[in-house]
């Protein structure tokens, strides 16, 4: 009955933050006002809000408030300063350059668990009830497939880079309320994965290339190349 409430509760919260238009680390209402608007206690407020924030969905900053998305790794006003100077453009030219290599070393360093954390991912991408949703459990992926590189550095330019992604305004519109079964990037995700854990580099890195390729083609079907 309690797992119940807070699965329940979470999925309320998951359609408010929809429904109001909240942006990428937007900070939501205070816990006392969210517990009055959905009519719960502190305590069931907060079991929800940490069940959305191991999906990726929020953050939470003591003293400062629950946010929306992953926690960065950056503070918020040099997140603030990076999506400034990076437009669309440049933000999937820099992906371009960096996440490949990224796969391909994810290739060779990857763990059991590793591949498994990857395999988790698509199918909560694959079962993602809507939009923000599916582009939490895709940025968990490719967040995922960086760390299985094992090098800290490495990790920590993609986390830099992810950010300011997730900061930078798109004016993407969206037709439908989430994907479709056969959205292109299910399969693409896969393609990468299998790779990876069959520890063929060279595939790893041109499926993540062509994965990205994908995107830019979707995302800015004007981009000169």
């Amino acid at each position: 009955m309690e797992q119940d409430l807070t699965t329940n509760l979470a999925e309320s919260i998951r359609h408010y933050i929809g429904s109001r238009g909240f942006q990428h680390n937007e900070r939501l209402p205070p816990e006392r006002e969210l517990a009055s608007h959905f009519k719960v206690s502190r305590g069931e407020l907060r079991k929800a809000l940490t069940s959305l924030e191991i999906d990726g969905l929020i953050w939470r900053h003591v003293g400062r408030g629950t946010f929306v998305g992953a926690r960065p790794v950056l503070n918020l006003n040099d997140i603030a300063y990076l999506g400034e100077l990076a437009s669309p453009t440049q933000v999937i030219a820099a992906r371009l350059a960096i996440e490949p290599g990224l796969a391909r070393l994810a290739a060779y360093s990857g763990t059991r668990a590793d591949f498994i954390a990857m395999r988790t991912c698509n199918e909560r991408c694959r079962t993602a009830p809507d939009w923000r949703s599916y582009e939490a459990q895709d940025n968990n992926l490719h967040a995922v497939i960086a760390k299985a590189t094992q090098n800290k550095l490495l990790v920590y330019l993609f986390e830099t880079l992810n950010v300011v992604r997730r900061s930078t305004v798109w004016g993407q519109s969206r037709e439908t309320t989430g994907p479709a079964t056969n959205y292109c990037s299910f399969d693409e995700h896969e393609a990468v994965c299998v790779a990876i854990e069959a520890r063929d580099a060279d595939l790893a890195e041109a499926c993540m290339r062509d994965h990205l390729i994908s995107v830019r083609d979707r995302v800015l079907p004007t981009l000169s190349r």
